[in-house]
């Protein structure tokens, strides 16, 4: 399941991985935060990645500062 449709908006569970992720966390920490199985987390994290939502360094997750606005632009 894609987390970010074609027009570029987020699905509800991406933009709770996104706010989950204000410190490094690594994939099996990020599933039981944001309640989804560890393969859809990895597959989001590969997904956000890719479009500079998340950063990884040493195989923990941050958001990036382009991640935490999508965040703050859903309040």
């Amino acid at each position: 399941m894609a987390c970010i449709a074609a027009d570029g908006s987020l699905t509800e569970a991406a933009l709770t991985l996104l706010a989950a992720l204000s410190e490094p966390l690594v994939p099996k920490e990020i599933a039981p935060r944001v309640g989804q199985p560890l393969y859809r987390v990895r597959s989001s994290l590969r997904e956000m990645t890719g479009v500079g939502l998340v950063e990884e360094t040493d195989g923990a997750y941050q958001t990036t500062a382009a991640g935490r606005e999508r965040v703050q632009s859903r309040a």
